[in-house]
């Protein structure tokens, strides 16, 4: 069997982890334990049995249905010792995978009914992830995110309060939800003042529909980075015009074909997107409903695509050229890369 460098420990930036879903299956377990929530049947039994549930996202019916089980996960967290604890094991999660930078996405509205308001849930996860900053060593910051299914002027007091709150460690501002619904153009004033305010613009794209939706990203938001992207890979120009802008596809592989994107982990098209030159940054999405977190996304890489320890580092530069961490911070974890891939094989 041909040894090779344990993936773990290379050292990455993780730019696509969902709130809620970087929740640990026994957490959540206990807070519906805890709270009396009685969760769908297709989420207990994955949970128990440590199979991902069945979901196929490629339809609304199919959506709809990620989204319930998503929302049942959500309704568990209901007192800030319950924030605090999702971000602290996150934080450990992702120490334990070698990211030494995480940047987790949030949609606070979601949470703001439990917690006080908007602000005071803002404030609460904020807090949490300082403290759980402190307590790991991991670098960790929040990307606010507005979701697509609601008014765009929802997300335009988003994207204010992003910026006001920049300095607490906010640093990009992103749209989530169903891409089929909203059209990203609907968003862009949003946009804009997130980006006026310094933040970094990561809308998703590109998952759920192709080519155009990636365009939008870029022509309608200005976008930096592209939450997923994979469909660019259909449009050999968009692919060219990716690569020339340096914008940064966050590529969740796990995902993709937990949700019905591709059937098999071979058909993510990582290698067309790595060929083609355009950046990209492994993210695990939603642990919690797809089972694999940040490593595992690298394994993928290396398994069902032939990357070699040189290609799988040159990954990990491309996730943390393309975070919000301080210089500092990157000079680090890019000599630590380099000192992963110099290190014998063991």
């Amino acid at each position: 069997m041909e040894r090779v460098r344990d993936v773990s420990e290379l050292p990455k930036a993780h730019l696509h982890l969902h709130f809620t879903g970087s929740m640990r299956p026994t957490t959540l377990l206990e807070l519906a334990d805890k709270y009396g929530v009685r969760l769908p049947e297709a989420l207990t039994e994955a949970l128990v049995s440590g199979e991902p549930p069945r979901l196929r996202a490629t339809d609304e019916r199919g959506w709809f249905r990620f989204q319930r089980l998503y929302d049942a996960a959500r309704s568990c967290l209901r007192e800030p010792d319950d924030i605090r604890r999702l971000v602290r094991e996150a934080a450990e999660e992702d120490v334990r995978d070698g990211s030494g930078w995480l940047e987790i996405q949030v949609d606070p509205t979601s949470y703001a009914p439990r917690l006080g308001g908007l602000i005071p849930a803002l404030e609460i996860i904020l807090d949490a992830v300082d403290s759980a900053a402190r307590e790991t060593g991991l670098g960790m910051r929040v990307v606010v995110a507005a979701n697509r299914m609601k008014h765009p002027l929802d997300a335009r007091t988003l994207a204010r309060l992003a910026v006001r709150y920049a300095d607490r460690g906010i640093v990009g501002f992103g749209l989530s939800n169903d891409e089929r619904r909203g059209m990203a153009r609907d968003f862009d004033r949003a946009f804009a003042i997130a980006r006026d305010g310094g933040l970094l613009s990561a809308p998703h794209g590109g998952e759920l529909t192709g080519p155009s939706s990636v365009r939008d990203c870029l022509d309608d938001l200005h976008a930096h980075r592209v939450g997923h992207g994979v469909r660019a890979a259909e449009d050999p120009r968009l692919l060219a015009r990716l690569a020339e802008r340096g914008v940064t596809c966050e590529v969740c592989p796990a995902s993709n074909v937990a949700l019905g994107v591709y059937e098999k982990p071979e058909d993510v098209p990582l290698r067309t997107l790595f060929d083609a030159g355009v950046p990209m940054a492994l993210g695990a999405d939603d642990p919690l409903l797809f089972g694999s977190r940040l490593a595992a996304q690298y394994a993928i890489a290396r398994r069902h695509h032939g990357f070699g320890d040189e290609q799988l580092a040159e990954l990990a530069r491309q996730s943390i050229r393309a975070s919000a961490a301080p210089e500092d911070m990157r000079v680090k974890l890019l000599s630590g890369v380099d000192d992963w891939l110099a290190a014998p094989v063991g």
